[in-house]
């Protein structure tokens, strides 16, 4: 039985002549919503802590499948935290079967990362099914510990009082009953995918898209967080749904007054890479940065490997290193880091069967 994520997949990975004519359209297509649809882009200076375009130096492979019992083939979706000295990971796994999950990491060094033992989800009171793109984070309000994760047609949630206890995680609970209409009226031939938190002062947002062009968002107070969450809106959208498909990260850029946001395309050639643009507000509108496949965020084009070997031509779903590990979700604009997902070349019979790793992107143009 193929995964939500699978199927999903395997049309866009039919790339041919519908790809190559989104690629062509480009970011041009990207609108913010219809009340800020007509806003003038930023001017240059207002970046100057995070350059136009981007260069990266890429690590090896730094964490595989386990050899076990749960037959596990890919990892994938990484979302990263640093607690207490400690490195704490949770991913989506994909086995044989094609069925998804995820596992939980810890570790001291990414050297040792390699090493870590997983917890699995069924081995916590998350359990099986199809639960799978986790992103983490320490909710400072309650002194809790959030897992936020797609479950097919909505999004849910797990807490721990503990991270450092891998299996303490809770069993689901969701935000919404069911899929919202918005999503309903505007998905077409996606899914919804990749549940995002971020939270200023005032309030907490979730993102989400549907592999067809459109990021959605909701909002609650930060009192309220996790309950009340509103219905969606359509944040940004762009027609060419492969350059704007999915795996969105908002980040606040610390010290600049911003917020970067990544969203993952396919490009002419079929391989993954990252988009981004800039926004003074969660809640504003996003405005280019790096989002072309002339000018990407991440991609093989603008990446060297530290080996000299490029084991991976595919630059997909990830989390950039934090400063901190809390609901603000903050990142330096110095010296960025990104982990994330990647596969060795080859031709595969599905997205199911292939064999992801994690690896890790350094910025080498740093503008500080």
């Amino acid at each position: 039985m193929l995964s939500i994520r699978s199927v999903r997949t395997l049309a866009a990975l039919a790339v041919g002549t519908a790809v190559a004519i989104a690629v062509a359209v480009g970011a041009v297509g990207l609108t913010v919503g219809p009340a800020a649809a007509s806003s003038p882009q930023l001017p240059g200076s207002f970046n100057r802590h995070l350059p136009g375009s981007f260069t990266w130096r890429s690590s090896g492979v730094l964490i595989s499948p386990h050899s076990d019992s749960h037959d596990i083939i890919a990892v994938k979706d990484p979302s990263v935290v640093r607690y207490h000295g400690k490195w704490y990971v949770a991913a989506s796994t994909v086995n044989s079967s094609g069925s998804y999950s995820m596992e939980f990491l810890s570790f001291r060094s990414w050297s040792r990362a390699s090493f870590a033992m997983p917890v699995y989800a069924d081995q916590t009171a998350i359990g099986t099914g199809y639960k799978t793109a986790p992103q983490l984070f320490y909710y400072a309000p309650r002194k809790l510990w959030y897992l936020v994760y797609q479950t097919g047609n909505n999004i849910g949630y797990s807490t721990n009082r503990d991270i450092a206890n891998l299996a303490g995680w809770s069993a689901t609970q969701y935000f919404y009953s069911g899929m919202p209409p918005i999503i309903t009226q505007n998905i077409g031939s996606g899914f919804w995918v990749d549940a995002w938190v971020i939270c200023d002062r005032a309030n907490c947002y979730l993102f989400s898209m549907d592999d067809n062009g459109h990021l959605y968002r909701s909002q609650t107070s930060v009192a309220d967080f996790p309950n009340d969450m509103s219905q969606p809106v359509i944040a940004a959208s762009n027609p060419a749904r492969f350059t704007f498909f999915e795996a969105d990260n908002v980040y606040k850029v610390a010290g600049t007054g911003q917020y970067l946001l990544i969203v993952e395309a396919i490009g002419s050639d079929g391989h993954r890479y990252f988009t981004s643009y800039t926004s003074t507000a969660i809640n504003g509108s996003w405005n280019p940065l790096a989002n072309t496949e002339s000018n990407p965020f991440i991609r093989s084009t603008n990446v060297t490997f530290a080996s000299g070997t490029a084991w991976t031509q595919d630059f997909s779903s990830g989390e950039m290193i934090r400063d901190s590990y809390d609901q603000t979700l903050t990142v330096s604009p110095c010296h960025i880091q990104y982990v994330y997902q990647g596969d060795a070349p080859g031709t595969y019979s599905s997205y199911n069967a292939i064999p992801w790793r994690l690896g890790m992107v350094t910025q080498t143009n740093s503008a500080c």
